[in-house]
């Protein structure tokens, strides 16, 4: 009856309910529960926003304690304890360690603001509107990030032209063999090659909704030498692949390079709270007051479970080791399904990095079977790339091992019944 409900009240704009058609009621780690009592292992994890997992106790204690006490819940950007508790642990357990310096903006509450954020001071830094972005990328609905985002199905439907990107092939868009960046370099220094001096390039270091496509380190580290030498900023949209998903905090860890800009959000409350930011390099810090604003810009309660998410994971390396050592065990899982699948004559490929890993199945209808014969069965899984042929594991950071290889055989239940 309630379900029947929410298809009566809500929009056909919905995605999710659509594939997970069942009321949920509570969860905890890495688990839901329906109002039957049926239990779910979460593969999905709040599309990357649960990277710690629902309801973990150590972020729940605080954010109570907080709201018990009266303290400030909104505060536009005015200063707060909280805004102060949180900057320090930015800068404590992340960016001293990793040898950055980097100034906060607190933008509105989700990752295209962070997005819309960057790109625009990228402009103004520059003086030039153009930004390169790169095939399969996503960065946001909002019509600036929208312009940078390759997605023709919600390219399309922005009702109006979009202005500012330029799209570049990503690495591995040309097969293997071929580095992309060679076209890049080229049409930068070619003055009749039409393309507009770009102010930046943005690019996710893993394509989350664009596939799990990964990034490699000497392709990351050419791209920063190329911006770097035709005076453009880079940006990195660690939104998806941030918080840790990839095995550090930071994506571009990994390939050893130091951004101009960072846009994070997803998990960076800890608790599923909207909570978005843009680190910058300090000289790159030339906004007026005011001018990009909002209501939202920075979300008290979520500054508390941030920090106390910095603080309780990421004091030591103990928390990327762990989550390093469970991408191996899904990693090795995706590989048996991949062939598992060319066993049956389907062309399948496992990929990603870390916590954030997908297999290929070449097809979307079949990637829909897969996941949707997963969901029966007890596991809460989605779907990404350009035609939904990627099925895609954003499981919560702490999945303990167990939670793991039962989705692992939920998957290979689910594969053979797929494809029977």
């Amino acid at each position: 009856m309630q379900t029947e409900y929410f298809e009566q009240i809500e929009s056909n704009v919905r995605t999710y309910s659509r594939s997970f058609p069942t009321l949920f009621t509570k969860a905890r780690g890495a688990e839901l529960e329906t109002s039957d009592g049926k239990r779910y292992i979460d593969f999905l994890a709040g599309a990357g926003t649960l990277n710690y997992g629902h309801n973990h106790p150590v972020l729940k204690e605080a954010l109570i304690r907080y709201l018990s006490e009266d303290n400030i819940v909104h505060a536009l950007d005015m200063w707060t304890e909280a805004k102060f508790d949180y900057y320090k642990a930015v800068e404590e357990k992340l960016l001293k360690p990793r040898g950055l310096d980097y100034k906060i903006q607190l933008p509105g509450p989700t990752g295209t603001n962070a997005v819309e954020a960057a790109i625009r001071l990228a402009r103004k830094i520059k003086g030039r509107h153009n930004i390169v972005a790169f095939t399969n990328g996503f960065h946001g609905v909002t019509l600036g990030a929208l312009a940078t985002t390759g997605n023709a199905k919600f390219r399309n439907n922005a009702g109006v032209p979009l202005v500012g990107g330029t799209f570049m092939p990503y690495d591995g868009y040309l097969g293997e063999g071929v580095d992309t960046l060679d076209y890049l370099e080229k049409v930068l220094g070619d003055s009749s090659s039409g393309l507009d001096h770009p102010a930046a390039a943005i690019v996710e270091v893993v394509q989350g909704e664009g596939g799990t496509n990964v990034a490699s380190a000497p392709w990351l580290r050419r791209l920063a030498d190329i911006c770097q030498a035709n005076d453009m900023l880079l940006i990195i949209d660690d939104i998806q692949a941030g918080c840790g998903r990839t095995g550090k905090f930071f994506s571009f860890e990994h390939a050893g390079i130091k951004p101009d800009i960072v846009t994070n959000s997803k998990s960076l409350s800890g608790y599923g709270l909207p909570f978005a930011q843009v680190l910058m390099r300090r000289e790159l810090d030339q906004w007026g007051p005011g001018q990009y604003n909002g209501t939202f810009r920075g979300h008290s309660p979520a500054m508390i479970t941030g920090a106390k998410a910095l603080e309780h994971f990421w004091s030591d390396d103990s928390f990327e080791l762990e989550v390093q050592r469970k991408g191996e065990l899904v990693k090795q899982g995706f590989q048996e399904l991949a062939a598992r699948l060319r066993d049956k004559g389907i062309d399948a490929r496992e990929r990603g990095l870390g916590l954030m890993r997908g297999v290929d199945v070449g097809s979307g209808e079949l990637a829909d079977k897969i996941t949707g014969a997963a969901f029966e069965k007890g596991l809460v899984i989605e779907t990404s790339g350009h035609a939904g042929q990627v099925v895609k594991c954003l499981c919560p950071l702490v999945i303990e091992d167990q939670q793991i290889a039962r989705a692992l055989d939920i998957l290979k239940d689910s594969v053979d019944q797929a494809v029977r």
